[in-house]
């Protein structure tokens, strides 16, 4: 059960440290000059870390294994990160901002697991569609 839980654990952890530091980036600096400093840690922990973990295997050999997800991912990764700390610019509050593009990518990703990968559309999901969109509803109301 560990082996199930705990990468869910660290990703509901790291987003939770992830949004307060988003939310605390300095308002006069510029959120790309913060992406430089964030990447440049990433990426050295990230080599540093394959070695701590991967003894007996070349990290050339890996990287010619690759195809077009990791630069693409890349890309789309600073997508999401500066999505974020712009729309914590603009207002969003710490509480609504993941919630709604959440829900919002939830809602996506059952369509594009129906369409790219065969994933079933149950009643349960298509239910659980229906709660996003009231919820999202509700929380966007004006009080």
């Amino acid at each position: 059960m560990f082996y199930f839980v705990w990468p869910i654990a660290l990703v509901v952890l790291s987003n939770v440290i992830y949004h307060i530091c988003a939310k605390s980036l300095p308002q006069d600096m510029d959120p790309l000059a913060s992406m430089s400093i964030t990447y440049l840690i990433s990426a050295v922990s990230s080599f540093f870390l394959y070695f701590v973990l991967n003894r007996n295997v070349q990290i050339v050999q890996e990287w010619r294994k690759t195809n077009w997800s990791p630069i693409v991912l890349g890309l789309v990764i600073v997508g999401l990160e500066v999505g974020m700390l712009y729309a914590y610019r603009a207002g969003w509050e710490v509480s609504k901002a993941s919630i709604v593009q959440s829900s919002a990518l939830a809602l996506i990703l059952l369509i594009v697991g129906f369409f790219l990968y065969g994933e079933p559309l149950s009643w349960n999901k298509i239910v659980g569609m229906v709660v996003c969109l009231a919820g999202l509803f509700l929380m966007n109301l004006k009080q």
